[in-house]
């Protein structure tokens, strides 16, 4: 099956319910003794660093199974899929992170490498394709599981749609079902008449989940009401105002995104600046664009991978 290990591509820290993600920090090393000699010094000087020659940076192209390390060696996986902007990896666990692809930003068989995203010289046959929408191997010829008693919940039917379109494939494998919220007020009285616990676990997708929004006053509301069921809810989110925002702005034809000043709904302030209609007209622009994984913002997809693994993976 596609998806029967831990997939997560970032560390957690905090409340085991209410997660951040986050990076995993190396100690700094510990410098050398007193003094010395000079010997491989600059200028054979005592007390100053070390002078190391230049690590040569080798280009590898990021072909599915090639096994690297992060730069920072704190993980070391095989490519699971790559682009211009990204890398995801997949330890030998089933868990998963996502990298930003810089140059040097890993290791391959010790040196330093920059990744380079396959080159396709025609675009993959529906038959001959080997990955879903989110990049995670495809399972042909599988009935859908019947629904898991746990719940990924998020905001709105657009957003259940976007999901949909990328994680489908995935979310029927492993049997989950995504339900809309139609608006995160709802989320405090939904989760405490849903009953979280160990054979019922939810995870929820919020929008703009940053310090001091209104989003991130009803996740800590919802931590302090479900006391000890907390420990079953996971609550992540991204930092956009609206799911739309969510999707990178070259896949809706787009430069950026309009600001839409305050006291303005947002989707009807950004349907009105580009000329797009109504909301309906908007949500089938929007809707229709997003094919695969890399047409989302990274936010988006590192929080909904977190979620299917805390419905799907075991403690």
């Amino acid at each position: 099956m596609a998806r029967t290990q831990g997939r997560g591509m970032h560390g957690s820290t905090g409340d085991p319910g209410f997660r951040s993600t986050g990076g995993a920090v190396r100690a700094p090393g510990r410098g050398g003794g007193g003094p010395s000699s000079g010997a491989g010094r600059t200028g054979g000087l005592p007390g100053l660093a070390p002078h190391k020659p230049a690590r040569e940076v080798v280009t590898v192209v990021a072909e599915p199974g090639l096994v690297v390390e992060d730069a920072a060696e704190t993980f070391c996986g095989a490519v699971i899929r790559a682009d211009i902007r990204e890398v995801v990896l997949e330890d030998a666990a089933g868990r998963r992170r996502l990298f930003p692809n810089k140059p040097a930003a890993f290791l391959h068989e010790g040196r330093p490498a920059t990744l380079v995203p396959p080159q396709r010289a025609t675009p993959p046959t529906p038959a001959a394709q080997q990955h879903s929408a989110s990049g995670s191997r495809r399972v042909e010829n599988v009935r859908a599981r019947t629904a898991l008693p746990h719940r990924i919940w998020v905001e709105g039917l657009h957003d259940a749609e976007i999901v949909e379109r990328v994680w489908g494939h995935d979310l029927r494998v492993e049997g989950v079902v995504v339900e809309p919220l139609h608006g995160a007020d709802v989320l405090v009285d939904a989760a405490r008449e849903f009953g979280p616990g160990p054979d019922r676990r939810l995870g929820v997708l919020v929008d703009h989940l940053v310090t001091g929004s209104k989003e991130s006053r009803i996740a800590e509301g919802l931590r302090r009401d479900l006391g000890p069921a907390a420990a079953h809810v996971l609550v992540l989110g991204h930092p956009y105002i609206d799911i739309w925002e969510a999707v990178k702005p070259r896949t809706v034809g787009i430069d950026a995104w309009p600001t839409i000043p305050r006291g303005i709904e947002w989707k009807k302030g950004v349907c009105e600046a580009l000329g797009w209609g109504d909301e309906r007209a908007g949500a089938r622009r929007v809707l229709s664009s997003v094919s695969t994984w890399t047409d989302l913002e990274t936010p988006l997809i590192t929080a909904m991978e977190q979620l299917i693994d805390f419905v799907t993976v075991g403690p």
